[in-house]
């Protein structure tokens, strides 16, 4: 067996991570599908709720938190893969797209976790479901960009002027 450190066992910033978040999320949605990008910025609320006047955010408040946004979209795509494999998500082509469901197996397995993250994480799912999975289309990424451009100015008006 190779030598296994301990970020080898987080599962931090791992696509099971991820995979754990989108099957919630898709689980309180069900039997409504999701595609991609609406999981993405989903996926982001549901970490960083607070953000947007819901809940307390899960994770802290990093600053330059709004690139996490580009760098999420693999992670949840790999997530949902290891999900499919698991017999947890199913995706289906449709005239608007790919979208992604849940199966009979994701609730059983989503509250087969009782850690308090993950009932906190489930509320979180809820909240964010309830709030924006049936927004207007774009209505969502409109108010993500709006969030982020604030966030930019108020990083770039704390820097000051270079060179000084």
């Amino acid at each position: 067996m190779g030598d296994l450190t301990l970020s080898a066992l987080s599962p931090f910033n791992t696509p099971f991570e991820a995979g754990v978040r989108s099957l919630c999320l898709l689980t309180e949605a069900y039997p409504i599908g999701l595609d991609l990008p609406t999981l993405v910025e989903l996926d982001y609320l549901v970490v960083h709720s607070g953000d947007v006047g819901g809940p307390p955010s899960l994770h802290a408040p990093v600053p330059l938190r709004s690139g996490e946004i580009l760098v999420r979209r693999g992670l949840v795509e790999s997530g949902l893969m290891l999900m499919i494999s698991r017999s947890l998500v199913e995706r289906s082509l449709r005239k608007d797209g790919l979208y992604f469901c849940a199966t009979e197996l994701s609730a059983p397995f989503v509250t087969s976790f009782t850690t308090r993250y993950n009932r906190e994480l489930q509320e979180r799912a809820a909240w964010a479901v309830n709030e924006f999975a049936e927004a207007e289309a774009g209505e969502l990424r409109t108010r993500l960009s709006a969030l982020f451009d604030n966030w930019s100015t108020q990083f770039h008006a704390l820097q000051g002027p270079v060179g000084i």
